[in-house]
């Protein structure tokens, strides 16, 4: 599995997920389990069958996270020295040149991504567009409606 590119703070919050699961989801779905036991057959017994299933889904789960987090590569956006280049982890004031208006984006892992918080992946086209670009340069991103420009207009690193 390649590295898996995450910023200080999106690390935080899978280790923050994956203590939750270990220490509090694992236990209860156990708790659960013993409980529908003790209700007698097993055969037909839904209670067993939905804390098995869950049970399933909490140690996928943790799999997956500590898979992700052995593959991290934690990129602190304020150590970066990117001379104004828009890179991984960088904070973007953007002005759409169709309406004049002004978002602010940063790029993040996959994981990560949230547009409500401002939080772009990297491998979205947004991101694709905007990697290697500097203040004052116009981005063109292929949306589904069409082509969008955007014009860079500051590149933070924090």
């Amino acid at each position: 599995m390649s590295t898996i590119p995450l910023t200080v703070i999106g690390a935080g919050k899978l280790r923050a997920e994956l203590q939750e699961m270990k220490t509090v989801q694992r236990p209860a779905v156990i708790a659960a389990i013993a409980e529908a036991r003790s209700h007698g057959d097993l055969s037909e017994n839904a209670e067993y069958e939905a804390a098995k299933e869950r049970q399933g889904f909490i140690e996928g789960r943790i799999a997956e996270l500590e898979s992700k987090l052995s593959n991290a590569q934690i990129i602190d956006p304020a150590l970066l020295d990117a001379s104004g280049a828009c890179v991984f982890g960088a904070t973007i004031d953007l002005q759409d040149m169709a309406n004049d208006t002004v978002v602010t984006y940063q790029i993040v892992g996959d994981d990560e991504a949230d547009i409500k918080e401002g939080k772009i992946s990297i491998s979205s086209p947004i991101s694709r567009a905007l990697i290697g670009k500097y203040a004052g340069d116009i981005a063109e991103v292929m949306a589904p409606g069409g082509v969008r420009e955007y014009e860079i207009l500051d590149v933070r690193y924090v």
